[in-house]
């Protein structure tokens, strides 16, 4: 073999391994160690990318349980308790043609001192073991449609009835009563203000939250300061007359308030002059406080909504139904859907007290007015639908519906009816024979089986005709019929053991149900003291003693 067949031979062999190892025409040696650099350079380049890979991984993971971890932590500030602790009667809203249904939320300011915090906010260091009190009661009613909202406030010296509740933390029960209506949050919490609520409205109420002082500081400071306006200067304090005071102090025009200046203003009453003038205080604080929340776009503004989840999860305690994070966020998404001049605030209509003067009652056929448009779902803003009542037999009997139409009734004479005077009101007092008068105009239709209640009168809002199980629906809904009563007032209930036909405080006389009046958009009565969520500018006059 030649010397170039050699050459030749080693250059094959050369190129050969340069092409694996990719050093095309480098010296053998050099293409050598070329190769081995480049055999221990790919499998790093693949750690790296293996190990960024897990890195990414790893990160998604962190932040997702991050996130998670933050969820539950704001679902663990949130406190809970039951929807209701006393005995109502309220039956759920009817859903409309489309299915929707209304909603109600009672919200609840409470005035605690079971914590330092709360004795420092609010005074009082001595009445830190006594019951709280519900001295701010407000509903809020989104509209089936969610185009509307109501806030209806009831001052907290109100004399009502109040019926048995059963604490759900000492298992302790209370008598039904008549006492005013701050009193029943604690006689079994804020379940038992929530049935007092459907027994002198006749409104279903979904949920409820409560408030103490402390979390109306930490929510307004949440916010960033709500803006509120007096027409004089005012300082909300003890005088020679009258002990105590909210120390609220400012001069005349609009002002900013935040953290214990904004609890001072929603607490303020002397200042004012009554507590329906507080009543309207604390609803141009919610109206500014709406108005600044959408300007900030709370719920788009990551930062600013879990400033505000913080808050509120810590300052709110709620019915068990809304009890996590996400419920919240969706009940204020609800709200927020709802434009500025279709949320109306008004406060129930109320009479002077005639067994004190310095308490109040609500306001007869005014008040009822008020609560049969939050019952129909009638809007209190002028721009609203008339309502629109369900056909009967539209529902469920166990969500408390009229029967349904196949149900085909007993004769006449042979239907039991119990008929119960529930005439009794706060502010009217019984109405003598009812149950009797109405009785016997059963009897002379036909229905022979009818009989009245001998016990004491009771207090029910709304005439209603009640049946225990299904068999008997028919036979309630002939029953209704015959009396001109209207489907939605027949409701399956447990309460009874038989058909039971109460005669509520809207029928005071005759022995045929009233017709009723549709109601209109904006047909609130003229003492209701309707604030449109769309005013500003609106000022409170203080009440001459509270100037400076």
């Amino acid at each position: 073999m030649t010397q170039s067949d050699v050459r030749g031979e080693g250059t094959r062999r050369g190129a050969g391994r340069s092409a694996r190892d990719g050093t095309a025409g480098a010296p053998r040696g050099g293409g050598h160690r070329g190769g081995g650099r480049a055999r221990r350079r790919a499998p790093r380049r693949h750690r790296v990318l293996r190990w960024s890979a897990s890195t990414v991984a790893v990160l998604i993971l962190v932040v997702a349980g991050a996130g998670y971890l933050y969820y539950e932590h704001l679902n663990g500030n949130i406190e809970k308790g039951a929807r209701t602790a006393g005995d109502s009667k309220a039956a759920p809203s009817e859903p409309n043609a489309a299915g929707q249904t209304p909603m109600n939320i009672l919200l609840i300011g409470s005035d605690s001192r079971a914590s330092d915090e709360n004795v420092k906010l609010g005074g009082g260091k001595n009445e830190r073991g006594n019951a709280p009190l519900a001295d701010v009661q407000m509903l809020i009613h989104l509209s089936a449609d969610r185009k509307s909202a109501a806030m209806v406030s009831i001052p907290r010296d109100t004399r009502v009835d109040i019926p048995a509740c059963k604490d759900p933390d000492s298992g302790k029960t209370y008598p039904a009563t008549n006492d005013i209506i701050n009193v029943t949050l604690g006689r079994g919490g804020a379940g038992c203000t929530l049935a007092t609520w459907e027994n002198l409205t006749g409104v279903y109420i979904d949920h409820w939250m409560t408030i103490d002082f402390a979390g109306v500081v930490r929510m307004a400071d949440a916010v960033g300061g709500v803006e509120v306006c007096v027409n004089q200067n005012v300082w909300d304090r003890s005088t020679a007359a009258v002990h105590g005071g909210s120390g609220l102090k400012m001069t005349k025009g609009t002002h900013k308030v935040q953290g214990e200046q904004a609890l001072q203003w929603l607490r303020t009453r002397h200042a004012w002059g009554s507590d329906p003038m507080r009543a309207r205080a604390q609803h141009m604080y919610l109206n500014s406080m709406l108005r600044t929340l959408q300007q900030q776009n709370a719920f788009t503004d990551a930062p600013r909504l879990m400033d505000l989840a913080e808050a509120a999860t810590k300052s709110l305690t709620v019915s068990e139904e809304i009890g996590t994070v996400k419920k919240l966020y969706d009940l204020g998404k609800q709200l927020k859907t709802v434009p500025a001049d279709r949320i109306t605030m008004a406060t129930m209509p109320t009479d002077q007290d005639p067994q004190n003067a310095n308490h109040l009652v609500p306001a007869g056929a005014d008040a009822e007015k008020m609560w049969a448009m939050l019952r129909d779902d009638v809007s209190f803003d002028k721009k609203g639908s008339p309502a629109k009542k369900p056909a009967a037999g539209t529902g469920t009997a166990e969500a408390g519906s009229a029967p349904a139409p196949g149900d085909s009734p007993a004769a006449d004479g042979d239907i039991d009816v119990l008929v119960r005077n529930g005439t009794r009101s706060t502010a009217l007092g019984p109405v003598s024979g009812r149950a009797a008068t109405v009785a016997g105009a059963l009897n002379a239709k036909g229905f022979t089986q009818a009989a009245k209640d001998t016990s004491p009168a009771v207090s029910q809002e709304t005439t209603a005709v009640r049946y225990p199980s299904d068999d008997l629906a028919g036979d309630a809904r002939r029953v209704a019929d015959a009396l001109g009563i209207p489907a939605s007032s027949v409701r399956k209930s447990a309460d009874v053991s038989g058909i039971t036909l109460v005669v509520g405080s809207d029928w005071r006389s005759g022995t045929s149900f009233p017709k009723e009046r549709t109601p209109a958009a904006g047909d609130l009565p003229e003492n209701s003291d309707s604030l449109n969520g769309s005013e500003t500018g609106k000022c409170m006059d203080v009440y001459k003693p509270y100037q400076w």
